[in-house]
């Protein structure tokens, strides 16, 4: 099995439902052609290097995913027929890549959970205060 990850621009006029609904319908897409993810991120609303069909923002989103090299043509296909799809970019991922978005996802990983160690110290010395 190859690792792929895919990038996606989706039109800034969907709402928060159709853009939970395009994504799971590429989630499934992966599932049905053999494949699995292996890890998820959505960007969110961003605003673009230059228009793209007159817009200017659209909604990121990335699928790391894993699948034989045959599932990436079917894949591809159903972006360039999907309306709410502006732009995508699928790359076959190779050992340096992987060690990399590995290490991408633990670094961003460790920066969420340190405002959540420095907040928890602080409402513990609240509720002792109040205590007293």
């Amino acid at each position: 099995m190859n690792r792929y990850e895919t990038v996606f621009i989706m039109t800034p006029v969907l709402s928060a439902e159709q853009v939970a609904e395009t994504v799971k319908k590429y989630r499934a897409s992966i599932a049905s052609n053999g494949g699995k993810i292996v890890h998820e991120d959505a960007w969110g609303l961003k605003k673009l290097a230059y228009p793209i069909q007159k817009k200017t923002s659209g909604f990121y989103h990335l699928i790391e995913w894993e699948a034989e090299g045959t599932a990436v043509s079917p894949f591809e296909t159903e972006f360039r027929r999907d309306e709410r799809i502006m732009r995508f970019l699928t790359t076959a991922m190779d050992k340096h890549h992987v060690t990399y978005a590995q290490s991408r996802r633990d670094k961003s990983n460790r920066k969420e959970e340190a405002p959540a160690k420095e907040e928890a110290p602080a409402k513990e010395e609240a509720s002792t205060e109040e205590k007293a």
